[in-house]
């Protein structure tokens, strides 16, 4: 069991919610995540996290694919639904989801992945399914996206944190220059990760 400490300071991350879809022999599954993420910039390449016990599992693991539908502020209901394990309802609540590229998909989300998985890793409890971006479909791009931390819960995102017209980039070049370095061309807007 997780320290309380613990499990109340990782509470406080928010993070996107997804829902991540395989289909297999003529089966479909989708479950809810806030754990799928882009881990590269220089390839499309996402990291899925999944228990071995959810139904959506071996689809994965069979078929090698899986899609993730971004969910939309407005799409809380969806997002609650597929939290809870599917088997338990019976799968009836499928005018949530459509299939594209044979794989199901959230109606109307704010963007669809296709993904086809190139390594697993084991973890404690989870699989970690990291896998390419194969195609993508961009459908509500503009709207802000449903977040989710476990001690703050469901929110929506998309209010500004910079303040507008101040560049920290540009103060700490300027910082740097005023101090006697080269400062490299403002073209290279790349950050350092």
């Amino acid at each position: 069991m997780i320290d309380q400490t613990i499990k109340r300071c990782l509470g406080q991350m928010m993070h996107g919610v997804q829902v991540v879809g395989a289909s297999s022999g003529g089966v479909q599954r989708a479950y809810c995540s806030h754990w799928v993420s882009q881990v590269s910039f220089a390839e499309p390449v996402v990291m899925a996290s999944i228990s071995p016990r959810h139904d959506t599992y071996p689809l994965i693991r069979d078929s090698g694919r899986f899609s993730v539908s971004v969910l939309a502020g407005d799409q809380v209901a969806v997002g609650q639904y597929f939290s809870y394990p599917g088997r338990k309802f019976h799968y009836i609540a499928t005018e949530f989801l459509e299939t594209w590229h044979d794989l199901p998909v959230v109606t109307n989300a704010i963007a669809w992945l296709d993904c086809a998985v190139f390594e697993t890793k084991t973890m404690i409890d989870h699989e970690l399914i990291f896998a390419r971006v194969e195609s993508v479909q961009g459908n509500r791009l503009r709207d802000a996206p449903l977040t989710y931390s476990s001690r703050l819960g469901w929110r929506v995102a998309g209010d500004k944190a910079r303040e507008a017209g101040v560049s920290v980039r540009d103060e700490l070049l300027a910082r740097l220059a005023a101090a006697g370095y080269a400062v490299e061309s403002a073209g290279d807007d790349a950050p350092d990760e």
